[in-house]
């Protein structure tokens, strides 16, 4: 009887809380994403299977960077892209992953410098709004982008974690809009599931 109860005192919360998301244009936010992201995803999955059969054989290449860059050098590397807006695909990193001699420590290590470099965003995000010029163009150019986040921002953390969107700007606009840090932290620890998918797909593809 109490378990029933809960459940009906659950229903109207999530009820109101599907109708605010629905009043305010949340779920055509997620959609429109999607959308956006839907055919860049095919190009580059199409461009990766072409390039591989015609062009250069990608195996050949990540064995190539294992050997001649060192680990260290390439975790550095991917951190800081991690942290400055995503700017190499991780996607990369995950199938060296794959050639290393150890393939899933070096995985759980990649996944873990991509939630602390989205973390590092976060607070770039807060330090820039000291900046009068960032701050004014964040007003004028990027006033909707900002009212969205405010509204959804643990949503947007959680879209940005798990979807191929760069996680660092999701966290860098968190921080500009001085959303939660500890709701990020939380949000964001659905990086490591997209880490976990993504090398099983990735780890099938590489030799």
């Amino acid at each position: 009887m109490e378990k029933k109860r809960k459940k009906k005192k659950n229903k109207p919360h999530v009820k109101r809380l599907h109708n605010y998301y629905q009043r305010t244009g949340f779920y055509m936010f997620i959609w429109e994403s999607l959308k956006k992201a839907f055919w860049p995803i095919v190009g580059a999955v199409v461009g990766i299977f072409l390039f591989n059969k015609y062009v250069y054989n990608i195996n050949d290449g990540l064995q190539a960077m294992t050997e001649t860059f060192s680990r260290v050098g390439v975790l550095i590397t991917f951190f800081v892209s991690e942290t400055i807006l995503g700017l190499i695909p991780p996607e990369i990193f995950i199938a060296w992953s794959k050639k290393t001699a150890a393939p899933v420590l070096n995985l759980a290590i990649l996944a873990t410098l991509s939630y602390f470099g989205g973390l590092t965003a976060y607070f770039i995000g807060r330090a820039s709004l000291k900046i009068d010029s960032v701050r004014n163009y964040l007003e004028v150019k990027m006033a909707k982008n900002l009212k969205n986040t405010s509204k959804w921002g643990g949503f947007l953390i959680l879209v940005g974690a798990l979807l191929p969107l760069p996680f660092a700007i999701s966290c860098l606009t968190a921080g500009m809009i001085k959303y939660p840090f500890k709701n990020v932290v939380l949000f964001g620890l659905f990086r490591f599931l997209r880490f976990a998918i993504y090398a099983w797909a990735i780890f099938k593809m590489v030799n």
